[in-house]
């Protein structure tokens, strides 16, 4: 389908405290070496389940060992105990929270990165041989437009709609520009399987882990009418489906874990659209069991 490119938005992604890059060779300092990296991801967080997909897509089990954390962080800050020394050992006196996704260097003992779409697209660009090609030559501008879309026609709008402490228009008009965005979506995917090739690429995981949060997440906070308007989308839906009977979705698609850490995080009421669930998601991601990739966590 043909993505129109949104404007530029600030994002409600939190500031990155580490934004290094894998680069092409060893003049870059930080390049593609077999086991040189580590991804420590919490797969509830929906930046983490973006990487997760990504690197089971690409099959760097071996090459790019992950450590999975717990799904609800241990520190009050909200950060992960377990990354603590990483951070401090690459930043002087880092008083931040110690937050995932993180890619490591275990030739250093420091962080590379811990700013999502950096981490997956350089997984993705450095450590080619033959791999799935999730961002393909001359595709990236539409990539970057569902990256858009996603984070501000889905997840922030939805935000919104469910928020308790705004006027009825506001929530009116974020409702409105949600269903607009899954309008805009049910039509592409009408026609096609994928969203804007004939094969999964980044835009796909996006949208995934887009649509995962709103019927995970932000469900929570609609009411029953809305719900019912954001699920009568039905090619968008059997989509979601599809690709979470992928192994390399429904491996990291932990429905606890996310309830978890959204009960924790939360601080808005719940409205009545709780009870009525768009997708069952633990049938479509049990259909590819028998081809799932284990995955362990603690």
């Amino acid at each position: 389908m043909s993505v129109t490119p949104l404007a530029a938005h600030p994002s409600a992604r939190p500031t990155a405290a580490f934004r290094g890059r894998i680069g092409r060779d060893a003049r870059s300092g930080h390049y593609a070496v077999p086991r040189r990296y580590r991804l420590h991801l919490a797969a509830a967080d929906p930046d983490c389940l973006r990487i997760a997909v990504t690197h089971s897509l690409l099959g760097l089990d071996k090459a790019c060992p992950v450590t999975f954390l717990p799904a609800v962080p241990d520190c009050p800050d909200g950060g992960h105990s377990a990354l603590r020394p990483l951070y401090d050992a690459s930043a002087h006196r880092y008083t931040g929270p110690a937050l995932a996704p993180v890619l490591s260097d275990d030739w250093s003992g420091r962080i590379v990165s811990s700013h999502g779409p950096d981490i997956a697209r350089d997984l993705a660009r450095r450590f080619g041989g033959g791999r799935p090609t999730l961002y393909p030559c001359g595709a990236e501008s539409q990539i970057e437009a569902v990256e858009r879309m996603c984070a501000q026609g889905v997840e922030e709008a939805a935000q919104r709609a469910g928020a308790a402490d705004i006027e009825e228009t506001e929530r009116t008009a974020a409702l409105d520009t949600l269903l607009t965005t899954l309008g805009v979506l049910e039509r592409g995917l009408g026609a096609h399987e994928y969203l804007i090739s004939d094969q999964i690429t980044a835009s796909d995981v996006e949208l995934w882990v887009a649509l995962v949060q709103l019927d995970t997440v932000h469900r929570y906070h609609l009411d029953a009418a809305a719900v019912h308007r954001i699920a009568d989308h039905p090619a968008l839906w059997a989509y979601a489906g599809r690709l979470a009977a992928h192994p390399a979705f429904g491996a990291h698609l932990d429905l606890d874990a996310i309830a978890r850490r959204h009960h924790a995080r939360c601080q808005g009421l719940e409205a009545a659209g709780a009870a009525v669930q768009i997708l069952d998601w633990e049938t479509h991601a049990a259909d590819g069991s028998a081809v799932r990739p284990q995955v362990n966590r603690p």
